[in-house]
């Protein structure tokens, strides 16, 4: 089977009516995977839990070779085809570590760029459409700062701050990632067409809608579950109290990701929103330095794993002797003592032979390259997720 049957049915299950999000990967639990579930009989699809309503569809994708659901899926494919866009599935090794750590990961993710720097370290960026003159500067500006220090901006190419967060990153010349609430082939709005060049150009554009979706509300507050979930932070511009950014905020709580919030003026309502949400926890931002202080840790982290380059056949960091830069050998001494489990200190201490300070400050370099993480007393490696090699 070719990469495209394979991507076909990946397709045709996420068309088939009453295939949700939720359902979608409910069957892929089941199944392992969306071939499966069509070459499934009608009486084992009843037992997997699939209403009959959605049984009948899959089985007259079955029957009939002309059905309208398949030839949808092969103007797809033409579609992916000319405009060299990429198809990444849950199960492929390129689709983002990080999104798939969230609690509805998208089974799949439609690319316009290079799928590449959904892996790179990402801040997300979201604030107000109507944003004010000094919001879209502050904006611009933190997104220009970010992109020089290799950081991708993230953001959802709206009106006011999302825009301006992706002309600093391109205007800095770094990456910068646009997560559409429609199709990729449906730019919304339309007066950013350029700019979704642009970005696709430096970057990404992406979406989990299938093609020709249009822009609907529902589909926004899903699309910044994504943005929130690319990356290691979310850092909320302007945002009046009842926004769509305070939504990405939330849901990057709910994801463990840190909350960053700039103050404005008292007698500006765009400002009220950052407001509630650092008196609620989020850290107050005047400047990148203050975003470096929570996520300059994770940073090493993308990096050490970048660097290493090679994958174990096991899933895990590749060997510390391919790290840049290379493990001190009383490092890579503790690193060896340190499981994949968690590990007591006082054991970690006594296999290394190492003095009890010494060790101390040798798992506080490990823990801030990102190669170990502590928990409750003890110290276990910081796992990298294998994948089988994408088919698109």
């Amino acid at each position: 089977m070719d990469s495209r049957d394979h991507l076909f049915y990946w397709i045709l299950l996420q068309r088939i009516p009453g295939v949700g999000l939720v359902r979608y990967q409910q069957l892929l639990n089941h199944f392992d995977s969306p071939q499966a579930v069509f070459e499934a009989s009608s009486h084992y699809l009843k037992q997997a839990g699939l209403p009959s309503s959605v049984v009948a569809k899959i089985s007259a994708c079955k029957k009939d070779p002309n059905n309208p659901l398949l030839q949808q899926v092969e103007k797809d494919l033409q579609w992916l085809e000319v405009n060299r866009a990429q198809l990444l599935t849950c199960h492929c090794a390129d689709y983002p570590p990080l999104l798939k750590e969230i609690a509805d990961p998208p089974p799949l993710l439609y690319v316009l760029g290079d799928p590449a720097v959904l892996a790179l370290p990402q801040l997300a960026m979201v604030g107000a459409r109507s944003a004010s003159a000094g919001g879209r500067r502050a904006a611009y500006e933190f997104a220009v700062e970010l992109a020089k220090n290799g950081i991708t901006v993230t953001s959802g190419m709206a009106l006011g701050i999302d825009a301006a967060c992706h002309e600093g990153a391109l205007q800095a010349g770094g990456n910068t990632i646009a997560v559409l609430g429609t199709g990729i082939d449906l730019i919304y709005p339309l007066r950013h067409r350029q700019l979704s060049q642009s970005i696709a150009q430096q970057g990404a554009v992406i979406s989990e809608f299938p093609l020709g979706t249009g822009p609907k509300r529902d589909h926004f507050p899903r699309r910044n579950r994504l943005i929130s979930g690319l990356s290691m932070g979310v850092l909320v511009v302007e945002a009046a109290q009842q926004s769509g950014s305070l939504i990405s905020a939330r849901c990057a709580l709910e994801q463990n990701r840190e909350v960053f919030a700039i103050p404005g003026s008292i007698h500006n309502p765009l400002s009220r929103g950052c407001h509630a949400l650092i008196r609620q926890g989020a850290k107050l931002v005047e400047n990148v330095n203050d975003i470096y202080e929570e996520i300059g840790a994770m940073v090493q982290t993308y990096s050490a794993i970048a660097a290493a380059g090679n994958e174990q056949a096991d899933g895990q960091l590749a060997r510390s002797e391919t790290l840049s830069p290379p493990l001190a050998a009383d490092e890579q001494l503790v690193f060896e003592c340190i499981g994949y489990e968690l590990t007591p200190l006082e054991l970690i201490i006594d296999s290394s032979g190492l003095a009890v300070a010494d060790t101390s400050a040798v798992l506080v370099n490990l823990e801030l390259r990102g190669l170990v993480e502590s928990d409750g007393g003890g110290y276990q490696r910081v796992p990298q997720q294998l994948d089988e090699p994408c088919s698109a």
